[in-house]
Protein backbone atom coordinates (compact mmCIF):
# COMPACT_ATOMS: atom_id res chain seq x y z
CA UNK A 1 0.00 0.00 0.00
CA UNK A 2 2.84 2.24 1.06
CA UNK A 3 4.33 1.55 -2.71
CA UNK A 4 1.32 2.32 -4.56
CA UNK A 5 0.66 5.87 -2.97
CA UNK A 6 4.43 6.43 -2.67
CA UNK A 7 4.11 9.10 -5.40
CA UNK A 8 2.76 12.70 -5.08
CA UNK A 9 0.81 11.90 -7.65
CA UNK A 10 -1.27 9.02 -6.51
CA UNK A 11 -1.72 10.49 -3.36
CA UNK A 12 -3.11 13.75 -4.73
CA UNK A 13 -5.72 11.74 -7.37
CA UNK A 14 -6.57 9.86 -3.81
CA UNK A 15 -7.28 12.70 -1.43
CA UNK A 16 -9.26 14.68 -4.52
CA UNK A 17 -11.42 11.55 -4.74
CA UNK A 18 -11.85 11.60 -1.15
CA UNK A 19 -12.87 14.70 -0.86
CA UNK A 20 -15.37 14.70 -4.00
CA UNK A 21 -16.82 11.41 -2.56
CA UNK A 22 -17.44 12.96 1.06
CA UNK A 23 -19.00 15.96 -0.90
CA UNK A 24 -21.67 13.58 -2.96
CA UNK A 25 -22.32 11.50 -0.45
CA UNK A 26 -23.61 14.70 1.97
CA UNK A 27 -25.23 16.11 -0.54
CA UNK A 28 -26.99 12.64 -2.31
CA UNK A 29 -27.95 12.30 1.85
CA UNK A 30 -29.50 15.71 1.65
CA UNK A 31 -30.83 14.96 -1.71
CA UNK A 32 -32.77 11.95 -0.36
CA UNK A 33 -33.99 13.34 3.20
CA UNK A 34 -35.20 16.53 1.57
CA UNK A 35 -37.01 14.32 -1.27
CA UNK A 36 -38.30 12.10 1.39
CA UNK A 37 -40.00 14.58 3.81
CA UNK A 38 -41.66 16.40 0.33
CA UNK A 39 -43.33 13.77 -1.00
CA UNK A 40 -44.12 12.13 2.78
CA UNK A 41 -45.71 15.98 3.40
CA UNK A 42 -47.75 16.05 -0.19
CA UNK A 43 -48.86 12.28 0.35
CA UNK A 44 -49.57 13.62 3.92
CA UNK A 45 -51.79 16.61 2.33
CA UNK A 46 -53.96 14.20 -0.10
CA UNK A 47 -54.83 12.05 2.95
CA UNK A 48 -55.92 15.11 4.99
CA UNK A 49 -57.72 16.54 1.38
CA UNK A 50 -59.46 12.80 1.53
CA UNK A 51 -60.80 12.94 5.11
CA UNK A 52 -62.42 16.17 5.12
CA UNK A 53 -63.95 15.38 1.66
CA UNK A 54 -65.66 12.36 3.74
CA UNK A 55 -65.22 14.40 6.89
CA UNK A 56 -67.48 16.85 4.91
CA UNK A 57 -70.29 14.32 3.93
CA UNK A 58 -70.64 13.47 7.57
CA UNK A 59 -71.15 16.98 8.69
CA UNK A 60 -74.20 17.45 6.56
CA UNK A 61 -75.73 14.51 7.86
CA UNK A 62 -74.88 12.34 4.91
CA UNK A 63 -75.40 7.96 6.15
CA UNK A 64 -72.67 5.83 6.07
CA UNK A 65 -74.16 3.80 3.28
CA UNK A 66 -74.17 6.99 0.74
CA UNK A 67 -70.93 8.21 1.97
CA UNK A 68 -68.07 8.41 -1.21
CA UNK A 69 -65.29 5.81 0.34
CA UNK A 70 -64.07 4.14 -2.45
CA UNK A 71 -62.76 7.05 -4.27
CA UNK A 72 -59.25 6.47 -6.05
CA UNK A 73 -59.22 3.09 -3.97
CA UNK A 74 -57.73 4.83 -1.04
CA UNK A 75 -58.52 3.29 2.31
CA UNK A 76 -61.33 5.12 4.38
CA UNK A 77 -62.30 4.62 8.34
CA UNK A 78 -65.13 6.18 10.01
CA UNK A 79 -64.91 6.06 13.59
CA UNK A 80 -67.09 6.84 16.57
CA UNK A 81 -66.41 8.01 19.92
CA UNK A 82 -66.18 4.52 21.56
CA UNK A 83 -63.51 3.97 18.81
CA UNK A 84 -66.06 1.78 17.21
CA UNK A 85 -65.81 1.20 13.15
CA UNK A 86 -68.84 2.64 11.44
CA UNK A 87 -67.99 3.03 7.96
CA UNK A 88 -65.23 1.77 5.91
CA UNK A 89 -64.27 1.15 1.86
CA UNK A 90 -65.56 -1.81 0.33
CA UNK A 91 -62.80 -3.92 -0.64
CA UNK A 92 -60.64 -3.32 2.39
CA UNK A 93 -59.12 -5.90 3.78
CA UNK A 94 -56.63 -5.10 6.71
CA UNK A 95 -55.53 -1.99 8.06
CA UNK A 96 -52.58 -0.72 10.46
CA UNK A 97 -51.47 2.29 11.98
CA UNK A 98 -55.19 4.22 12.26
CA UNK A 99 -55.60 2.47 15.77
CA UNK A 100 -58.21 0.32 14.57
CA UNK A 101 -58.06 -2.65 13.28
CA UNK A 102 -61.27 -3.53 11.90
CA UNK A 103 -62.55 -3.40 8.59
CA UNK A 104 -66.32 -4.31 8.42
CA UNK A 105 -67.88 -2.09 10.15
CA UNK A 106 -70.83 -2.83 13.01
CA UNK A 107 -74.21 -3.12 12.14
CA UNK A 108 -76.08 0.97 12.31
CA UNK A 109 -78.35 1.20 15.04
CA UNK A 110 -81.45 2.31 12.70
CA UNK A 111 -81.85 1.89 8.79
CA UNK A 112 -80.80 5.22 8.00
CA UNK A 113 -77.31 4.66 9.61
CA UNK A 114 -78.10 6.79 12.60
CA UNK A 115 -77.62 6.00 16.06
CA UNK A 116 -79.67 6.78 18.37
CA UNK A 117 -77.62 6.22 21.49
CA UNK A 118 -74.89 8.90 20.53
CA UNK A 119 -74.47 11.56 22.84
CA UNK A 120 -72.87 14.42 22.28
CA UNK A 121 -69.69 14.08 24.11
CA UNK A 122 -66.75 15.10 22.64
CA UNK A 123 -63.43 13.54 23.36
CA UNK A 124 -61.49 14.05 20.65
CA UNK A 125 -59.76 16.93 23.18
CA UNK A 126 -61.24 19.80 20.79
CA UNK A 127 -63.90 21.13 21.59
CA UNK A 128 -66.48 21.43 18.24
CA UNK A 129 -69.83 22.78 17.47
CA UNK A 130 -72.64 20.20 15.52
CA UNK A 131 -71.68 20.15 11.88
CA UNK A 132 -67.95 21.70 12.08
CA UNK A 133 -64.81 19.89 10.95
CA UNK A 134 -61.53 19.58 13.36
CA UNK A 135 -58.88 21.58 12.38
CA UNK A 136 -56.90 19.51 14.11
CA UNK A 137 -55.35 16.19 12.17
CA UNK A 138 -52.98 13.92 13.48
CA UNK A 139 -50.82 12.18 10.92
CA UNK A 140 -49.43 8.38 10.80
CA UNK A 141 -48.43 5.79 8.90
CA UNK A 142 -49.42 2.20 8.33
CA UNK A 143 -50.00 -0.34 5.64
CA UNK A 144 -53.58 -1.70 4.37
CA UNK A 145 -54.71 -4.05 2.09
CA UNK A 146 -57.34 -3.10 -0.67
CA UNK A 147 -58.98 -6.08 -2.90
CA UNK A 148 -55.65 -8.10 -2.65
CA UNK A 149 -53.02 -5.70 -3.06
CA UNK A 150 -51.16 -4.74 -0.12
CA UNK A 151 -49.01 -0.87 0.46
CA UNK A 152 -47.91 1.46 2.73
CA UNK A 153 -49.79 4.33 3.30
CA UNK A 154 -50.19 7.71 4.93
CA UNK A 155 -53.20 8.15 7.00
CA UNK A 156 -54.77 11.39 8.29
CA UNK A 157 -56.97 11.72 11.22
CA UNK A 158 -59.61 14.26 10.91
CA UNK A 159 -62.69 14.92 13.69
CA UNK A 160 -66.20 16.36 12.76
CA UNK A 161 -68.68 17.09 14.97
CA UNK A 162 -72.09 15.64 13.90
CA UNK A 163 -76.02 16.39 14.74
CA UNK A 164 -77.28 12.93 15.54
CA UNK A 165 -74.10 10.70 15.54
CA UNK A 166 -71.76 12.84 17.85
CA UNK A 167 -67.98 13.38 17.22
CA UNK A 168 -66.97 11.08 14.44
CA UNK A 169 -62.99 10.69 13.20
CA UNK A 170 -62.03 10.07 9.40
CA UNK A 171 -59.37 8.06 8.71
CA UNK A 172 -58.22 7.91 5.64
CA UNK A 173 -54.82 7.45 3.70
CA UNK A 174 -52.27 8.63 0.65
CA UNK A 175 -50.07 5.80 -0.66
CA UNK A 176 -46.49 5.66 -0.18
CA UNK A 177 -45.45 4.09 -3.27
CA UNK A 178 -44.76 7.10 -5.11
CA UNK A 179 -42.56 8.37 -2.10
CA UNK A 180 -40.63 4.67 -2.21
CA UNK A 181 -40.10 4.28 -5.74
CA UNK A 182 -38.87 8.28 -6.40
CA UNK A 183 -36.38 7.49 -3.22
CA UNK A 184 -35.31 4.18 -4.24
CA UNK A 185 -34.66 5.98 -8.17
CA UNK A 186 -32.78 8.84 -6.70
CA UNK A 187 -31.08 5.96 -4.52
CA UNK A 188 -30.34 3.75 -7.56
CA UNK A 189 -29.15 6.67 -9.43
CA UNK A 190 -26.88 7.98 -6.72
CA UNK A 191 -25.57 4.15 -6.75
CA UNK A 192 -24.92 4.10 -9.97
CA UNK A 193 -23.50 7.53 -11.24
CA UNK A 194 -21.63 8.26 -7.77
CA UNK A 195 -18.81 5.45 -8.44
CA UNK A 196 -18.89 6.51 -12.42
CA UNK A 197 -18.34 10.48 -11.13
CA UNK A 198 -15.48 9.63 -8.68
CA UNK A 199 -13.59 7.56 -11.61
CA UNK A 200 -14.04 10.50 -13.59
CA UNK A 201 -12.31 12.69 -11.12
CA UNK A 202 -9.71 10.59 -10.21
CA UNK A 203 -8.65 9.66 -13.98
CA UNK A 204 -8.62 13.90 -14.30
CA UNK A 205 -6.85 14.72 -11.54
CA UNK A 206 -4.46 11.79 -12.47
CA UNK A 207 -4.12 13.34 -16.14
CA UNK A 208 -4.03 17.11 -14.44
CA UNK A 209 -1.20 16.00 -11.83
CA UNK A 210 1.04 13.86 -14.61
CA UNK A 211 0.76 17.43 -16.64
CA UNK A 212 1.68 19.54 -13.30
CA UNK A 213 4.23 17.34 -12.02
CA UNK A 214 6.18 17.13 -15.46
CA UNK A 215 8.56 19.75 -14.88
CA UNK A 216 8.89 18.47 -11.63
CA UNK A 217 10.33 15.06 -13.25
CA UNK A 218 12.13 17.05 -15.91
CA UNK A 219 14.27 18.65 -12.82
CA UNK A 220 14.54 15.17 -10.94
CA UNK A 221 15.97 13.33 -14.44
CA UNK A 222 18.42 16.44 -14.64
CA UNK A 223 19.61 16.83 -10.96
CA UNK A 224 20.40 12.89 -11.69
CA UNK A 225 22.10 12.92 -14.72
CA UNK A 226 24.16 16.50 -13.23
CA UNK A 227 25.48 14.06 -10.02
CA UNK A 228 26.53 11.46 -12.39
CA UNK A 229 28.32 13.43 -14.68
CA UNK A 230 29.57 15.80 -11.91
CA UNK A 231 28.90 18.65 -13.70
CA UNK A 232 27.66 21.39 -12.39
CA UNK A 233 27.69 23.72 -14.82
CA UNK A 234 24.62 21.97 -16.21
CA UNK A 235 21.56 23.44 -15.33
CA UNK A 236 17.80 22.42 -14.58
CA UNK A 237 15.00 23.46 -17.21
CA UNK A 238 12.91 26.12 -15.92
CA UNK A 239 8.98 25.85 -17.14
CA UNK A 240 7.25 29.07 -18.45
CA UNK A 241 4.42 28.31 -15.81
CA UNK A 242 5.79 31.07 -13.49
CA UNK A 243 4.26 29.25 -10.23
CA UNK A 244 5.65 27.04 -7.27
CA UNK A 245 7.55 24.76 -9.81
CA UNK A 246 9.13 27.49 -11.76
CA UNK A 247 10.44 29.41 -9.13
CA UNK A 248 11.57 25.84 -7.49
CA UNK A 249 13.66 25.43 -10.84
CA UNK A 250 15.19 28.79 -10.75
CA UNK A 251 16.40 28.18 -6.79
CA UNK A 252 17.72 25.01 -7.87
CA UNK A 253 19.80 26.47 -10.55
CA UNK A 254 21.21 29.37 -7.99
CA UNK A 255 22.18 26.56 -5.50
CA UNK A 256 23.86 24.78 -8.80
CA UNK A 257 25.55 28.27 -9.37
CA UNK A 258 26.25 28.67 -5.94
CA UNK A 259 27.48 25.06 -5.39
CA UNK A 260 29.95 25.53 -8.52
CA UNK A 261 31.19 28.43 -7.53
CA UNK A 262 32.09 27.27 -4.39
CA UNK A 263 34.02 23.91 -6.36
CA UNK A 264 35.14 26.02 -8.63
CA UNK A 265 36.67 28.01 -5.51
CA UNK A 266 37.60 25.65 -3.33
CA UNK A 267 39.95 23.94 -6.25
CA UNK A 268 41.33 27.34 -6.78
CA UNK A 269 42.00 27.24 -3.10
CA UNK A 270 43.56 23.64 -3.20
CA UNK A 271 45.38 24.71 -6.29
CA UNK A 272 47.27 27.82 -5.09
CA UNK A 273 48.12 26.32 -1.59
CA UNK A 274 50.04 23.41 -3.35
CA UNK A 275 51.39 26.02 -5.43
CA UNK A 276 52.47 27.76 -2.46
CA UNK A 277 53.56 25.40 -0.05
CA UNK A 278 56.20 23.71 -2.14
CA UNK A 279 58.05 26.73 -2.60
CA UNK A 280 59.18 26.95 1.30
CA UNK A 281 58.94 23.00 1.35
CA UNK A 282 61.46 22.96 -1.56
CA UNK A 283 63.49 25.54 -0.38
CA UNK A 284 63.62 23.88 3.04
CA UNK A 285 64.29 20.50 1.66
CA UNK A 286 67.36 21.65 -0.55
CA UNK A 287 69.06 23.41 2.30
CA UNK A 288 68.42 20.22 4.54
CA UNK A 289 69.86 18.28 1.94
CA UNK A 290 72.94 20.61 1.29
CA UNK A 291 73.62 20.55 4.72
CA UNK A 292 73.78 16.49 4.65
CA UNK A 293 76.22 16.67 2.15
CA UNK A 294 78.12 19.61 3.47
CA UNK A 295 77.37 20.91 7.26
CA UNK A 296 79.22 23.86 7.02
CA UNK A 297 76.73 25.32 4.02
CA UNK A 298 74.09 24.84 5.94
CA UNK A 299 71.80 28.47 5.48
CA UNK A 300 70.27 28.37 9.45
CA UNK A 301 68.66 31.43 8.97
CA UNK A 302 67.17 30.89 6.04
CA UNK A 303 65.70 27.27 6.89
CA UNK A 304 64.14 28.93 9.92
CA UNK A 305 62.54 31.53 8.12
CA UNK A 306 60.98 28.82 5.38
CA UNK A 307 59.98 27.01 8.43
CA UNK A 308 58.34 29.97 10.44
CA UNK A 309 56.77 30.69 6.88
CA UNK A 310 55.70 27.34 6.13
CA UNK A 311 54.25 27.15 10.01
CA UNK A 312 52.75 30.80 9.05
CA UNK A 313 50.86 29.39 5.52
CA UNK A 314 49.73 26.49 7.25
CA UNK A 315 48.03 28.55 9.93
CA UNK A 316 46.57 30.39 7.61
CA UNK A 317 45.12 27.77 5.43
CA UNK A 318 43.61 26.21 8.47
CA UNK A 319 41.97 29.69 9.78
CA UNK A 320 40.31 29.50 6.37
CA UNK A 321 39.20 26.10 5.99
CA UNK A 322 37.38 26.70 9.40
CA UNK A 323 35.66 29.90 8.14
CA UNK A 324 34.79 28.29 5.05
CA UNK A 325 32.90 25.26 7.01
CA UNK A 326 30.79 27.82 8.50
CA UNK A 327 32.63 27.81 12.21
CA UNK A 328 30.50 31.00 14.05
CA UNK A 329 32.49 33.52 15.88
CA UNK A 330 32.23 33.41 19.79
CA UNK A 331 30.03 35.63 21.64
CA UNK A 332 32.28 37.30 24.10
CA UNK A 333 32.62 41.03 24.59
CA UNK A 334 35.98 42.80 23.18
CA UNK A 335 37.38 45.74 23.72
CA UNK A 336 38.87 46.85 20.41
CA UNK A 337 40.85 49.69 21.26
CA UNK A 338 42.82 47.55 24.01
CA UNK A 339 43.04 45.00 21.39
CA UNK A 340 44.74 47.31 18.66
CA UNK A 341 47.16 48.69 20.97
CA UNK A 342 47.82 45.36 21.90
CA UNK A 343 48.45 44.60 18.40
CA UNK A 344 50.62 47.66 17.55
CA UNK A 345 53.12 47.03 20.73
CA UNK A 346 56.54 46.46 19.74
CA UNK A 347 55.68 47.42 15.97
CA UNK A 348 58.12 50.36 14.98
CA UNK A 349 56.32 53.20 13.43
CA UNK A 350 52.77 52.18 14.77
CA UNK A 351 50.63 54.89 16.43
CA UNK A 352 47.28 54.35 18.10
CA UNK A 353 44.63 56.87 18.76
CA UNK A 354 41.26 56.23 20.46
CA UNK A 355 38.56 56.52 22.87
CA UNK A 356 38.33 54.70 25.92
CA UNK A 357 36.93 50.98 25.63
CA UNK A 358 34.95 50.19 22.37
CA UNK A 359 33.25 47.02 22.58
CA UNK A 360 32.16 44.60 19.99
CA UNK A 361 30.90 40.94 20.20
CA UNK A 362 33.07 38.49 18.83
CA UNK A 363 36.05 35.93 19.01
CA UNK A 364 39.04 37.80 20.52
CA UNK A 365 41.74 35.46 18.90
CA UNK A 366 39.84 36.09 15.08
CA UNK A 367 39.70 39.93 15.86
CA UNK A 368 43.21 39.92 16.43
CA UNK A 369 44.70 38.31 13.73
CA UNK A 370 42.35 40.99 11.15
CA UNK A 371 44.32 43.61 13.50
CA UNK A 372 47.62 41.59 12.88
CA UNK A 373 47.13 41.03 8.94
CA UNK A 374 46.01 44.79 8.68
CA UNK A 375 48.92 46.14 10.22
CA UNK A 376 51.35 43.59 8.38
CA UNK A 377 49.98 44.43 5.51
CA UNK A 378 50.24 48.91 6.34
CA UNK A 379 53.98 48.02 7.26
CA UNK A 380 55.07 46.32 4.26
CA UNK A 381 53.40 48.83 1.93
CA UNK A 382 54.23 52.34 4.30
CA UNK A 383 56.93 54.47 3.79
CA UNK A 384 57.36 55.56 7.10
CA UNK A 385 54.37 55.23 9.54
CA UNK A 386 51.37 53.74 9.94
CA UNK A 387 48.68 54.95 12.11
CA UNK A 388 45.50 53.31 13.34
CA UNK A 389 42.16 55.10 15.18
CA UNK A 390 39.29 53.18 17.07
CA UNK A 391 36.21 55.49 16.89
CA UNK A 392 32.31 54.86 17.65
CA UNK A 393 30.33 55.90 14.30
CA UNK A 394 26.50 55.71 15.49
CA UNK A 395 26.11 52.42 16.60
CA UNK A 396 29.17 50.59 14.54
CA UNK A 397 32.32 51.01 15.29
CA UNK A 398 35.16 51.43 13.00
CA UNK A 399 39.02 50.68 13.02
CA UNK A 400 41.07 52.54 10.23
CA UNK A 401 44.37 51.45 9.70
CA UNK A 402 46.27 53.92 7.20
CA UNK A 403 49.76 54.32 6.05
CA UNK A 404 51.78 56.75 3.71
CA UNK A 405 52.88 54.43 0.80
CA UNK A 406 51.62 54.30 -2.70
CA UNK A 407 48.17 53.35 -1.95
CA UNK A 408 45.89 50.49 -3.87
CA UNK A 409 44.49 51.37 -7.17
CA UNK A 410 40.53 51.89 -7.70
CA UNK A 411 40.83 48.54 -10.04
CA UNK A 412 42.38 46.56 -7.68
CA UNK A 413 40.61 47.56 -4.67
CA UNK A 414 37.85 44.59 -4.64
CA UNK A 415 41.02 41.95 -6.06
CA UNK A 416 43.00 42.61 -3.16
CA UNK A 417 40.77 40.73 -0.81
CA UNK A 418 40.66 37.33 -2.89
CA UNK A 419 42.83 34.67 -1.87
CA UNK A 420 46.81 34.09 -3.03
CA UNK A 421 46.50 37.66 -4.79
CA UNK A 422 49.29 39.48 -4.55
CA UNK A 423 49.76 43.08 -6.60
CA UNK A 424 52.77 43.46 -8.67
CA UNK A 425 54.38 45.71 -6.12
CA UNK A 426 53.91 42.85 -3.59
CA UNK A 427 54.62 39.76 -5.67
CA UNK A 428 58.50 38.65 -3.70
CA UNK A 429 57.48 35.88 -1.61
CA UNK A 430 59.21 36.95 0.79
CA UNK A 431 57.73 40.32 1.29
CA UNK A 432 54.57 39.90 -0.29
CA UNK A 433 53.34 36.85 1.74
CA UNK A 434 51.10 34.14 0.06
CA UNK A 435 48.13 36.57 -0.05
CA UNK A 436 45.87 35.32 2.36
CA UNK A 437 45.72 38.25 5.02
CA UNK A 438 43.42 40.14 3.19
CA UNK A 439 41.15 37.43 2.37
CA UNK A 440 41.41 35.82 6.11
CA UNK A 441 40.64 39.97 7.52
CA UNK A 442 37.06 40.29 5.55
CA UNK A 443 36.08 36.90 6.27
CA UNK A 444 36.57 37.13 9.77
CA UNK A 445 35.43 40.57 9.71
CA UNK A 446 31.85 38.98 7.29
CA UNK A 447 31.57 36.71 9.95
CA UNK A 448 31.10 39.31 12.69
CA UNK A 449 28.58 41.39 10.67
CA UNK A 450 30.66 43.72 9.34
CA UNK A 451 32.43 45.00 6.19
CA UNK A 452 36.23 45.49 5.61
CA UNK A 453 36.57 48.17 2.87
CA UNK A 454 39.87 49.90 1.45
CA UNK A 455 40.12 53.65 0.21
CA UNK A 456 42.81 56.98 -0.15
CA UNK A 457 44.28 57.81 2.94
CA UNK A 458 45.26 61.37 3.93
CA UNK A 459 48.92 60.77 3.70
CA UNK A 460 48.21 59.39 0.42
CA UNK A 461 48.67 55.72 1.30
CA UNK A 462 45.76 52.93 1.66
CA UNK A 463 43.24 53.30 4.11
CA UNK A 464 41.57 50.32 5.32
CA UNK A 465 38.60 50.56 7.24
CA UNK A 466 36.78 47.87 9.53
CA UNK A 467 34.03 48.54 10.84
CA UNK A 468 31.74 45.90 13.23
CA UNK A 469 28.17 46.21 15.01
CA UNK A 470 29.04 47.57 19.00
CA UNK A 471 28.00 45.49 21.39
Amino acid sequence: MSRLFGSVRARATLAATLVVAVALVAAGTAVLVSLRSNLLGEAGTQAERSAREVATELAVGTPYADLSLDVDDRPVQVVDEDGALVAASEDLERISGTGVDAVKPRPAASPDGRDEDADDDDDSGESLDPGEIGGRITVSDGSATIDGDTEDYRFAAVPVKTDDRGTLTVYAGAPLSAEHGAVNTALTVMLIGFPLLLAVVAWVTWLVTRRALRPVEGIRREMAAITASEDLARRVPVPDTHDEVARLASTTNETLAALESSVERQRGFVADASHELRSPIASLRTQLEVAAAHPELLDLEGAVADTVRLQRLAADLLLLARLDAGERPADARVDLAALAREAAEGRGGVSVRGEGAVQVAGSRGQLGRVLANLLDNAQRHARSAVEVSVRRDGDAVVVAVADDGDGVPAADRERIFERFVRLDAARSRDDGGAGLGLAIARDVAVRHGGTLTVHDAPAGGALFELRLPGA
